[in-house]
């Protein structure tokens, strides 16, 4: 692939912001810099059929190759969830701070913190359908910390280290997390 302009499914300017500093390689356009603004319903019922839903959708649009991602969060004590409802585990209106007090709710008390990020990055090229996944294990502090980094940030504690991913430089952040995972799956590709 030649062509070093990628459109990205999403209105999301943290995500676009952290794949932009990942891919400083890549002219990297969100749905906002193309002119559309509706919402892309995503009622997959997997990482991977939301991401599809949403990069088919930007394909047909657009004409070009077009990526999407969806992420969740996989609680180990609670079998993976909230998974593919991450970004909706305590309501519709997405609010990351009620979805992490939820959350920290809900393990209060449980010895078994591990969790893991999971990206899925889907790529519609018109010719085939490419996924890339990136993962990054860790546990769910004790409490918010950190004022970096947006969603679950402030109480992912990436493994190997003692901080937050939203108390961590963005540097170390996106040279470790999930999303740069799958990133650099991408780019492999690429």
């Amino acid at each position: 692939m030649t062509n070093k302009t990628l459109v990205f499914a999403t209105a999301n300017e943290h995500k676009l912001t952290e794949i932009r500093s990942i891919l400083p390689d890549y002219k990297i356009l969100g749905l906002k810099d193309i002119g559309v603004y509706e919402d892309i319903v995503e009622d997959g019922a997997t990482l991977e059929e939301n991401a599809l839903i949403k990069a088919k959708y930007l394909f047909l649009k657009t004409n070009q190759p077009s990526l999407s991602e969806d992420t969740g969060l996989e609680v180990d004590a609670f079998g993976g969830q909230p998974g593919v409802h991450t970004a909706r585990f305590a309501g519709d209106e997405k609010d990351p701070i009620k979805n992490m007090k939820k959350l920290l709710d809900m393990l209060d008390g449980k010895m078994d913190r591990s969790a893991q990020f999971r990206t899925i990055i889907a790529m519609v090229d018109g010719v085939d359908i490419h996924y890339f996944e990136g993962i990054v294990r860790g546990e769910i502090a004790l409490e918010m910390s950190g004022n970096e980094g947006f969603g679950y940030d402030p109480i992912f504690i990436p493994s190997g280290y003692d901080a937050t991913f939203a108390d961590l430089d963005n540097n170390i952040k996106n040279s470790i997390s999930h999303r740069a995972r799958a990133v650099a799956k991408l780019i492999d590709y690429l």
